[in-house]
């Protein structure tokens, strides 16, 4: 997964967490607008989140952030 990609879902997380507390879900949608503007990338983001780690929908933000770093 790309490095700006990254950057972004441990900062969303990091958003997430700070707001709502450790026990928040996030799907992998959280990390781009509502709109969709960048293809490729959302792709990359699905491909990683259901096909690389077969990730429910919804999973912890914490678990998210944890497997981001592991792969950095």
């Amino acid at each position: 997964m790309r490095t700006s990609l990254q950057n972004k879902i441990i900062e969303v997380c990091d958003k997430k967490v700070a707001q709502k507390g450790a026990n928040v879900g996030l799907s992998f949608y959280a990390f781009f607008a509502n709109k969709n503007d960048d293809p490729v990338l959302l792709m990359e983001a699905a491909t990683w989140w259901i096909i690389t780690h077969k990730l429910d929908h919804f999973e912890k933000a914490l678990k998210i952030k944890a497997l981001v770093i592991s792969e950095q």
